[in-house]
């Protein structure tokens, strides 16, 4: 993975804040007036020893420990409003950043799921974005208040013994330079662990998904032990960056310390034999280790710096993966008319062949069209590419005249519903999966009659809550005949007229595929529609057959001329019904 510098990552963080500014300069102003008490904290230390304790000036012993305390009343309430503002901002930058990623993610086509795991995707709106802060506001309010305040403390050293202060800062480079050596690896020790908890997160999602396979299967053992040794990778990662972080801080440390011993012996020099009097002395001391915690803060944040740099990193580098081609602005006419592939070119990346191969087909309007084969001949690629899920490397596909790829694909995706083997569905009720998205404002009255016209409404009513009844995770509560027919009563509703079938009844008992081609039938009347077929009983009576392989058509025709030809699909029928 690249690296952006951190000023062009910061750069493009800051621009999130353009509406947030008031809060983000009051924030600011909080942080800095909580920094400069600490210098006047110090400054009072001098009148407080001279005229206090050797001066034995009674007023000034009296109302200095007054200012004291009013001094860290203003800190505690400045301080309170900063914290309260810098959480709030904090918060609206972690909220719009994971809408955004959200957002991002259904723009994506499909070929970015076949590269990356879903753990790492999902690990980048949940994790990443909440490190952002570290980048953000946790990074700059140490820096800003913690800065000034050393910056302050400087001043006021220079101003009592500028000599003694030069000391202080011959040991600024090299901290510096520990610090910025050891950031590097920080950061790349941070981009690690990002990925090792999206393999983490993925290991969970399948455990979960696939906790019945495990089982039967006897996969707990192998499976137990990738999480452990994910687990043993991410310990191994947190402690090599605490390590990181505290052999900076303890360098640094160190590095003022000696700086301070030898101030502290020349300043004892200084007060035998010049009028650097005791109030000096105390101040100086005091405001020499009031640098101490800034200054160890400053440096110890680096962690979270570059932890919070490379979550930025994945974010934006997530944030400008090429999207789906969105550009065709064209309508599609109301008569949605035939569907005509010309010469189709496909190959999937890293592949080494061809999906499809110069494949040319007319699907007229309003008649059904089966496409059988064996595994891997393309049929599923064929669809696929009708609702721009990608694009064919040659040639063109055409719906009523118009090429998909000038048509608005959000039009173009309205006239086509989808009912596949892997039924997807919502954890939600039964109404709201029928009625799903564009079709979510359909009375109940809709969703029971398309429900009813799916042969769904047997087993619904039966149902303790009706249409109202939660069905799980993917619809876990329902068996995969009721799950099909909720899939088919969702594609009823829509009222899409382009069909795609894809292997709707594979997976099915007899009982339930009877219910489901009874349905199927019911949706596919007056439609144009696409099958996919293992099964070549469920699709004698498509008005054409195309027989696939390799990419390619090898016939075509009815049920009853493709067996009189005795070819291709023939041999299918007879090895299935062998």
């Amino acid at each position: 993975m690249h690296t952006t510098p951190a000023a062009v990552l910061y750069r493009r963080l800051l621009g999130y804040l353009k509406r947030y500014l008031k809060l983000f300069a009051l924030s600011l102003l909080s942080m800095m007036v909580v920094a400069l008490t600490m210098p006047v904290f110090a400054s009072l230390m001098k009148p407080l020893i001279d005229e206090g304790f050797v001066g034995k000036n009674l007023t000034m012993a009296t109302w200095l420990p007054v200012a004291i305390v009013g001094l860290f009343v203003v800190r505690g309430a400045f301080n309170f409003i900063n914290e309260c503002v810098t959480a709030h901002i904090a918060g609206h930058l972690v909220q719009t950043m994971r809408q955004e990623l959200y957002a991002k993610l259904l723009r994506l086509p499909g070929a970015y799921f076949a590269r990356h795991s879903s753990g790492r995707i999902m690990s980048r709106i949940m994790n990443d974005a909440g490190q952002i802060t570290d980048a953000g506001f946790n990074v700059l309010t140490v820096l800003v208040k913690d800065g000034v305040s050393v910056a302050a403390l400087l001043v006021w050293l220079l101003y009592l013994d500028w000599k003694l202060t030069l000391i202080t800062l011959i040991t600024l480079p090299a901290i510096g330079g520990c610090v910025r050596v050891l950031s590097r690896r920080l950061r790349q020790l941070s981009s690690d662990n990002q990925q090792l908890n999206g393999e983490m997160t993925q290991s969970l999602s399948e455990t979960v998904s696939g906790s019945r396979v495990i089982k039967i299967y006897g996969g707990q053992t192998h499976e137990q032990t990738r999480f452990a040794r994910l687990a043993a990778a991410v310990r191994r990662n947190g402690v090599r960056q605490t390590a990181v972080s505290a052999a900076s801080s303890g360098i640094t440390l160190l590095l003022v310390a000696c700086a301070l011993s030898l101030i502290l012996y020349l300043a004892a020099k200084r007060a035998q034999h010049s009028d650097f009097s005791a109030g000096d002395f105390m101040s100086f001391l005091t405001a020499m280790t009031m640098m101490f915690d800034p200054i160890k803060r400053m440096t110890g944040v680096m962690q979270s710096l570059q932890r919070g740099l490379a979550a930025a990193q994945s974010v934006f580098d997530f944030l400008d993966e090429a999207e789906e081609p969105a550009n065709g602005t064209l309508p599609l006419p109301e008569q949605t008319g035939d569907i005509v592939f010309e010469n189709i070119v496909h190959r999937y990346a890293d592949a080494e062949r061809n999906s499809l191969n110069g494949l040319s087909l007319t699907v007229p309007a309003g008649k059904v069209y089966a496409l059988v084969g064996a595994s891997g001949c393309g049929k599923t690629t064929l669809v696929n590419l009708l609702p721009r899920f990608f694009d064919p490397d040659v040639g063109r596909i055409l719906i009523g005249g118009t090429d998909t790829r000038h048509a608005d694909i959000a039009v173009l995706r309205e006239r086509m519903a989808l009912v596949s083997q892997d039924v997807v569905l919502f954890n939600g009720t039964i109404a709201s999966n029928i009625a799903y998205g564009a079709q979510s404002g359909a009375s109940e009255a809709e969703i029971t009659a398309a429900a009813e016209a799916a042969n769904a409404w047997t087993f619904i009513r039966e149902l303790p809550q009706g249409l109202h009844t939660p069905i799980g995770e993917n619809g876990m509560k329902l068996s995969g005949g009721q799950r099909q027919r909720i899939a088919i009563a969702r594609a009823l509703l829509k009222n899409a007229p382009i069909l795609i079938l894809d292997e709707a009844t594979s997976a099915l008992d007899n009982e339930s595929e009877r219910l489901v081609q009874a349905a199927l039938e019911q949706l596919m009347a007056h439609r144009t529609t696409i099958v996919i077929a293992h099964r070549l009983s469920t699709v004698e009576k498509a008005d054409c057959i195309v027989v696939m392989d390799g990419g390619r058509i090898v016939e075509q025709g009815t049920h009853a001329e493709l067996l009189a030809k005795n070819g291709r699909y023939a041999d299918l029928r007879r090895f299935q019904s062998a």
